[in-house]
């Protein structure tokens, strides 16, 4: 039997790559027809080869001897990623503002300076050796000569490999392209993430960080010859979940999505502020914010968990032996027992990483008297929170933990709903990053798509 479909989209991950298949998506009935897996190829220097493992396994569970489709969409998050370095003049300001930029576009912000760059900086950027380099600072015809020495410094390391994209003060941008050039080294110049004070612009950098991604994962381990099967431009996986954040938001209001993996929490929020605590904010937030916590994850980093926690404080809650749990402990659990513990990993994961990502006010002391002020993002106005990712999508007491944190706010400490205000959905199909790169294409497809898996039957 041959089954001919509209589109497959691949998540590419570090382990495992996903298939998910879609059909009717030109029509008034999108459907989500199943998905294949397998394990990612490119430790053996071909993705293709797990690519092609996970169309065979969805064959399979289709019962289609040949499967036809007109797109083949992907995201990556294999080869370590979308790994960025970010430099730029203040941190509170252009640095903040250009971290924002690549933490929406679904990087790894593997290293963050502020001012010039010192040797120090230089060697440990020559050692990252990132996939690209966000160089920003100074306001519109503010301070030029920090982002200006920083350019001489990067173009120095003669790295012909990484591209460089500049989004500082506007009046460096032909100096900072002729250093580049003149080290024959790749610039890619756009607007300022930080033009004027309390003004962020970070949606211009974002942008080009996704198509420069698109352009070099070519040149990542193993990727070499993806575009030979996939003919749309790959998305970071976690840019892919950003960019279904901002399309719910248009039709659903004001929302946050929580993924807790094996390695990092992300949370992505697209929340309006309150006229309330607008009026007291001490510097702006972006609309569309990602958080990454890279020391919350149930598997590589349970052990951060397990020190916040303790395990005898564990032994107590569950009625069981920690420590042995861990001895044998794997990416998915695997008894009862197994899957408690990761539950209550998953909250400790969830509540850590959804109040770094909230903001608090507190109180000042000022000449005219007492204050209070509001710092970080703002998601009292938030209408619902949302689960997508392995263990708030599969783990049996998964409606339990979303529940606690929702409600995990009942002292009023963090900029964040009271109680019981906001709406709870779980991405039940856990296709959110398939279909933000879906809707690249198809944008009203995958919003009716991301309906049905909020819809379907745990």
């Amino acid at each position: 039997m041959t089954l001919r479909i509209d589109a497959l989209v691949a998540e590419i991950g570090s382990t495992t790559t996903l298939v998910n298949a879609f059909d009717g998506l030109h029509g008034d009935s999108p459907r989500f027809i199943g998905q294949g897996s397998a394990a990612t190829s490119v430790a053996q220097g071909d993705v293709r080869l797990g690519l092609q493992a996970a169309i065979d396994d969805l064959k399979a569970a289709l019962g289609a001897q040949e499967l036809q489709y007109t797109d083949l969409f992907a995201t990556s998050s294999a080869a370590g990623g979308l790994k960025m370095s970010v430099h730029g003049l203040v941190y509170d300001m252009t640095v903040r503002a250009a971290q924002a930029a690549a933490l929406g576009a679904g990087a790894v912000v593997r290293q963050v300076t502020a001012g010039m760059l010192r040797e120090s900086d230089l060697e440990a950027l020559r050692e990252l050796h990132p996939n690209l380099i966000l160089l920003a600072g100074g306001t519109d015809y503010g301070e030029r000569d920090t982002a200006l020495y920083n350019a001489r410094a990067i173009a120095a390391l003669g790295m012909q490999d990484i591209p460089t994209l500049y989004a500082g003060n506007v009046q460096n941008q032909g100096e900072v392209r002729a250093l580049f050039e003149q080290a024959g080294l790749e610039i890619a110049i756009c607007d300022n993430v930080y033009p004027r004070l309390d003004d962020l612009n970070i949606e211009p950098a974002r942008r080009h960080i996704q198509m420069l991604f698109e352009r070099h994962i070519v040149k990542a381990p193993g990727m070499r010859h993806v575009y030979d099967m996939v003919t749309q431009p790959l998305m970071p996986t976690p840019g892919a979940v950003m960019e279904m954040a901002r399309l719910m938001h248009g039709s659903l209001g004001n929302l946050a999505v929580i993924d807790i993996g094996g390695a990092t929490t992300d949370v992505h929020s697209a929340c309006e502020e309150s006229e309330e605590i607008a009026r007291i904010q001490t510097r702006p937030e972006p609309l569309y914010l990602r958080t990454v916590e890279g020391d919350l994850g149930l598997y590589i980093n349970a052990a951060h968990l397990l020190d916040a926690l303790g395990t005898d404080r564990l032994d107590r809650e569950l009625g069981t032996d920690t420590r042995a749990l861990m001895a044998d402990w794997q990416p998915i659990p695997r008894t009862p027992e197994q899957e408690a513990l990761a539950e209550r990993l998953a909250l400790e994961a969830g509540l850590t990483a959804l109040r770094r990502h909230a903001g608090s006010i507190r109180s000042v002391f000022l000449p005219g008297g007492r204050q209070q002020i509001a710092e970080g993002k703002d998601l009292t106005q938030l209408q619902y929170l949302i689960a997508t990712g392995g263990a708030l999508t599969r783990l049996p007491g998964r409606e339990r933990v979303m529940a606690q944190l929702r409600d995990m706010n009942a002292q009023r400490k963090w900029l964040y709903p009271k109680p019981g205000e906001a709406e709870l959905l779980t991405d039940h199909h856990y296709i959110m990053a398939s279909l933000g790169v879906l809707s690249r294409k198809h944008p009203q497809a995958a919003m009716a798509l991301m309906q049905h898996s909020f819809l379907a039957q745990p």
